[in-house]
Parts: C-alpha cells; structure tokens; sequence
C-alpha cells in the first residue's frame, strides 16, 4: 500500500482499495505492506547506496533542472549531473542556504535516458523508485505486470534492484494497455471516470465489470460476464504476449 506521500493521501482510502478488490474476488497472499510502516527498511537500502558511494546531494530547483534541459545540448526531462561534481565544500555552503535532495549516479546506456534520478526527496520522503524496489525485493516478487505509462520506471528499478540486492534474482516486468471506459479514453479519477463504488451503486455485478476489462484488454473476445477465478484459468491457456506491450 503505496502511502509515503502523506499529503496526497486520501483518508480510508487503503481499506476502500482492499473492499473493492475482495468485491471483485481478487486476494493475496499474507499481510498487505505498508510503505509508511517500512521507512527504517526505505533508510537502509539508501544507506547501503551512500555507503557504495552512489549517492550525491542535489541542490536544484525545477527551475534549474528546466532551465539545463533547454540548453542547446540539454534533454527535456533528464537531469543533467549539474550537482554531482560538487566539491565537499561547495555542498557545505549550499546546504546552509537549502535542503537537498539525493540522487543516484546512474551510469551506462542507462544515463542518457532517464540521468541520475531522485531516491529521497528534498522534503525528506523517499521517492517512488526507490520504496517500490525496496518492497519488491522484500516480498520476494518475480513477476510485476502494471500498465503502461510505467514502462518508463521499469529501467530505474532494474538498476537500483541490481545495487541493493545483487544476489536476489531478477524480477520480470510486463506492460499491458492502460483500461480504457466507454469512450475509449484513458480511465482516470481526473477525467470523472466511474469508480467501483459508483459501477456497483449501478447495480452492476463483479463479473460484469471483469468481463468488460478483460475484452478492452484482449483477453476475451466479448465483454460478457466472468468470475475472476475463471478468468485465471482461461488465461492459463492465452498467448499473453499479444497482450503484453513490452518486459
């Protein structure tokens, strides 16, 4: 349960996740994680980065970041090392004047694309990248499947999963099309698409909505009803790579 970011969280929100989730017969194995109930395990992973000597503080604003990426040989999005060659010095004088973020020093066919990302932030919470790697690693997952809009962090976590843990195996990611509604849009809160709340106030069952997400994804040729159990099944026997848009 990703809830880190303690100013965007949405009281009850977790419990509401899990409710619909059962709803739609859907459960998992063990205890749910907690991200906030894990920042001493958030801490050590970052620290057996900084001990490797992979860390650095960033003193920069967006501005700056902006302003770097509009230069002539800038790239849009990439943070361009502006901070990483900082002498001691230099990092004791900015620090009296603002709170840095940490950044990881990327390196190889890997730096050009993404630069070196953040893995805690200037306001003391620690960045996505870094908590998603860290929870993985502990619940031992092999496989993530997710939408997407993601496959751009998929590079990021490969690299940091590599320097926490080396021994542990590599997880496998897949991509699948975002779910699109009714009018072939992207499903998103900020567009006012239908909730399950709102799906089952409607009247509508489980299997309906199941069925309805498996056809927009490929997985059925129609979007009839279909028990989730049932669906597993089915798909046992699918050629999920034409589902799948990248690993």
């Amino acid at each position: 349960m990703e809830d880190i970011d303690a100013p965007r969280v949405v009281a009850a929100s977790a419990s509401k996740i899990l409710r619909d989730l059962e709803w739609m017969g859907l459960d998992w194995d063990g205890e749910v994680r907690v991200q906030s109930e894990c920042l001493t395990a958030y801490e050590s992973a970052l620290e057996s980065l900084a001990n490797q000597g992979m860390i650095y503080p960033c003193f920069c604003s967006r501005k700056d970041i902006q302003q770097a990426a509009s230069a002539p040989h800038g790239t849009t999005g990439v943070y361009p090392g502006t901070c990483r060659g900082l002498s001691e010095q230099e990092r004791y004088e900015k620090a009296k004047f603002k709170v840095p973020a940490l950044r990881i020093k990327v390196s190889g066919d890997l730096a050009p694309a993404c630069g070196d990302f953040v893995v805690k932030r200037a306001d003391n919470l620690f960045a996505y990248q870094l908590a998603v790697v860290v929870d993985d690693i502990a619940q031992g997952v092999t496989q993530v499947i997710r939408g997407a809009d993601l496959i751009d962090s998929t590079a990021r976590q490969q690299y940091l999963a590599a320097l926490i843990a080396p021994q542990s195996a590599a997880i496998d990611y897949f991509h699948v099309p975002l779910m699109l509604d009714e009018k072939g849009n992207r499903m998103s809160k900020r567009d006012g698409s239908r909730s399950v709340d709102e799906w089952r106030a409607e009247g509508r069952s489980a299997p309906e909505m199941i069925g309805y997400f498996a056809h927009s994804l490929g997985l059925r040729s129609s979007p009839t009803p279909i028990e989730a159990q049932q669906l597993l099944a089915d798909c046992l026997d699918h050629d999920l790579t034409k589902v799948f848009v990248t690993e």
